[in-house]
Formats: structure tokens, sequence, C-alpha cells
């Protein structure tokens, strides 16, 4: 189990990780998400003694990274593809790790096998390696010592769709025979379909966690009418917020079947009537993050804003 407790860290006058509380737990994977300057690898960075926190703690098994005494049996770390020896094979890669580990000399023909490497790659020198059989590699790595705790930084960056779902798949068995994986990513629909749990983080705090079923059941309803304003004063007479988007689309935290009695009641007809996680991820993440997110919007937007 994963356990950090008010983790912060301060660079001068800016705090990169502000007082970030949460855990991840074995046989779950857990999701960590949020825009780009977020926090997540300072975060990771500091679970595995790689960054010194300014304060609170990150433990491992009730331990810090520092105190474990041969890491890599007890956590895999991947939190950047691309800082391996460029010119040493990747087969010269895995075998350093597996003496200094003290494994049998088979462990790296083992994950070699296991992130389908070919020979012809395992000699090759990793400069000339794509980013794709980089995050293998860099799996492998993190797999080799069997540890029961994955933390790995945006593994599917550089994976075509194919060795996104072996990633996928292999992350799932890992936690399904009760490994514990803390997997960050900005690929929301990957996220969303092998996540457990969920931790968002925006400007360095964290704005909501929970699990999966929880966080997107709470996004609430979204409902079109053709007399939309009609029915968002009758939702807001029965007690209940209700917001109108510029399009027309109404949200509110009011089941589905609530506004849906609520319209018949107002005599209005409904065009559409969802609940909002039926968007999925993407539109809970963006609505929980939108204080963080950068200026994406067009000159036409801005024109009519």
């Amino acid at each position: 189990m994963i356990t950090v407790e008010s983790l912060t860290k301060t660079y001068g006058g800016f705090t990169a990780v502000d007082d970030v509380s949460f855990s991840a737990r074995a046989g779950r994977v857990t999701g960590f998400l949020g825009p780009n300057g977020a926090g997540k690898s300072t975060t990771m960075r500091m679970m595995v003694g790689l960054t010194s926190p300014t304060s609170g703690t990150a433990t491992i098994s009730g331990r810090s990274f520092a105190d474990l005494p041969n890491p890599g049996l007890e956590v895999g770390v991947l939190l950047d593809a691309s800082a391996q020896h460029a010119g040493r094979t990747g087969r010269e890669i895995l075998g350093i790790a597996q003496r200094t580990m003290g494994l049998p000399k088979g462990r790296v023909e083992e994950m070699l096998h296991k992130v389908s490497l070919t020979d012809a790659e395992a000699e090759r020198r990793v400069k000339n390696y794509s980013l794709g059989m980089r995050q293998r590699l860099g799996i492998a790595t993190a797999l080799i010592g069997d540890p029961e705790v994955l933390i790995l930084d945006e593994p599917a960056n550089g994976l075509d769709p194919a060795g996104i779902r072996w990633m996928r798949d292999l992350l799932r068995e890992y936690a399904d025979k009760g490994g514990t994986v803390l997997l960050s990513s900005h690929l929301l629909h990957e996220i969303e379909v092998i996540a457990d749990d969920l931790v968002v983080i925006g400007n360095g705090r964290i704005v909501a966690q929970g699990t999966k079923a929880e966080l997107l059941a709470a996004a609430g309803t979204v409902v079109r009418a053709d007399r939309a304003l009609d029915l968002a004063a009758a939702i807001r007479g029965t007690g209940q917020t209700c917001n109108l988007d510029p399009d027309g689309t109404l949200r509110t935290e009011v089941d589905a079947a609530q506004v849906g009695r609520i319209a018949l009641d107002a005599g209005v007809a409904l065009t559409e009537l969802r609940s909002a996680d039926g968007a999925g991820l993407e539109e809970m993440f963006l609505e929980l993050t939108a204080e963080t997110q950068r200026e994406t919007r067009t000159h036409t937007e801005r024109t009519a804003a």
C-alpha cells in the first residue's frame, strides 16, 4: 500500500505540491490525474526519493523508499522511459538491474519475453529504440524484481494501440493478483478503462479522490429541452442547483429520474436526458481542473465570450 500524507514541495516562493494526501491500495489500480504542471511528477518523484519533500511523508508498506533494503524487490518504478543509458543494449540494462537486485540470470530473458522485446531488439542500443520500445524496456526493469508495488508515470506514452492494450492487460493482471498500481497518464480513456480509484490534482492540490464509480456518479445529470429556461427555473424551484451552458445544455446534481418528473410536471418536452457519467472521465476531469487548464479557446470563442 502507498500512503501519502500532507506532502508539500516548495521551490523558493513557488509551491509545486501543496499538502497532498492520498493512498493507493493493494489489488487496485489508482489513476493519478492532473493537467500538465499540476504536480503529478513531482509527487511521484518524492514518493521514490528522487526529490526531497519540504514537508510531509510518502511511505510504501509503512516505510519510506530510502529505508527499503532492496527497493527493486518491493517497488517497480518507471518515471521517464528516456532516462536510460543510450549506449547500452536493452539486455545489458536488464542485466544490470538483475545483478543489482541479486536475481537469477534467467529473469532477464523472462522480462524480455514478458514485454515482447525480440532477441534482435534486446541486442540493439537504447539510443536506437523508439519511445514505445523504451517504454517496454522501462516496464521490464520495473517488473524484474517481482515487486508488490508499481509506480508508473505516463507508461503508455509512445505505445501504439496494440501496445496500449497490452500494457492495460498487464497492469490489470498485476493488480488482480494483489499488486498495487499507481498510474499517471494523460490518456484519460485508458485510465477510465483500467483504474479502480482516481486521484485528481490541480495546482498542486488534490481536487477530488475516490473510486471511479463514486466520482463519475457525482457528475450529475445532463439534459436538453425545447424550453431550457423554463426547465431550469422548474429545477431551481425545487431548491436544487442547475447550470445552463451557452449551447443550451442543462447540468444539475439532480438524478435523471427526478429531472424527468420535474419536466413532466412543468410540461417541458425533453430532447436529451442522461447521467453525466455517460460522458466519461474526460468531462469530469475538465470540470474538476477547469481553473488549471491552459488557454485553449479559439479566437471565435473568445470573441463570443
